[in-house]
């Protein structure tokens, strides 16, 4: 056994227990279509390999956050934290009777029984990094040849890749048997401008139709803290660029995160910055996320 001495730090909560109430109104059917469970660690051990120990972040506290802010669907991207073992998602998605669709992280030689199994779970997609905090990426030639596979079963790849990255992986992604989802705006900085090279290259890739975005990560993007004005004006832009094949999340319970804990209600009110019109909202929130996850409709979450 791992001596308590050599045992990963346990993070400081980066969410709050109470956020505010947004002051905007979703439509019925809106998605956060990018967050994340963690633990409890008691019942889903965290990998042995992990960087740190979270704190705990469980389904619970998610589904009663998004009773809170108005949001009926909902996207678990499933954690490093919690290695390739997809079983504490797994779990959560059980809950939702397929309201909840899953991103899975898988080795790239995963069997396609496996694949199969998650599929059945409710799994719609799976997500590889490459950002220096979480370790070497896979080879991107072998995600793209896992691609492959994930087209017989009709899922897509999600990327998390750094702004400095975007430019070299391009044309692997461009040749993509499956969409490519983009995570948080490709890790921009905001403060280098709208017309920095590495946002020039997220546009570019964009004008690909099989590349979505996540307009997530404004808290993560900006270097003036909240409310984001630096970061908020990229999100917009993709949103007015490529509205139809963008999808929008609050990355709770915010791993990682450097800044002060985001105010989940605050983020929700964002949106009407990102999106300004009812029709935007509606394609951001409603439209998009269903062509992409095919959720079931929605009902409260029974526990187990």
């Amino acid at each position: 056994m791992t001596s308590l001495a050599t045992e990963p730090p346990l993070a400081a909560p980066t969410w709050m227990a109470n956020p505010s109430q947004p002051s905007l109104r979703l439509p019925k059917g809106a998605c956060d279509a990018h967050f994340h469970i963690f633990g409890p660690g008691s019942r889903f051990p965290y990998a042995a390999d992990r960087k740190y120990t979270p704190t705990d972040a469980p389904k619970e506290a998610l589904f009663a956050l998004h009773k809170w802010l108005g949001i009926d669907h909902g996207v678990i991207v499933h954690t490093a934290q919690h290695g390739t073992d997809n079983s504490v998602t797994e779990n959560a998605l059980a809950d939702t009777h397929g309201a909840y669709r899953g991103i899975a992280l898988v080795s790239t030689d995963v069997s396609d029984a496996e694949l199969k199994r998650l599929d059945a779970a409710g799994f719609r997609g799976a997500r590889f990094h490459y950002m220096a905090h979480l370790g070497a990426g896979a080879p991107i030639g072998d995600v793209m040849t896992l691609g492959k596979r994930l087209a017989d079963i009709g899922w897509h790849l999600q990327i998390h890749m750094a702004a400095e990255r975007i430019a070299e992986l391009t044309p692997a992604i461009k040749a993509s048997p499956v969409p490519v989802v983009i995570d948080h705006m490709g890790r921009i900085d905001a403060s280098l401008g709208l017309d920095q090279p590495a946002f020039a290259a997220l546009l570019r890739l964009m004008d690909d139709r099989k590349i979505w975005m996540k307009v997530s990560g404004c808290d993560r993007a900006t270097r003036q803290g909240p409310p984001y004005a630096d970061a908020v004006p990229f999100a917009r832009k993709l949103v007015a660029e490529f509205g139809d094949r963008c999808v929008w999340g609050t990355d709770w319970p915010h791993p990682n995160h450097q800044g002060p804990n985001p105010d989940d209600g605050g983020l929700v009110d964002l949106i009407a910055d990102i999106a300004p019109t009812p029709a935007a909202r509606q394609a951001l929130l409603v439209d998009n996320p269903q062509r992409l996850y095919a959720f079931a409709p929605a009902k409260a979450p029974v526990g187990d």
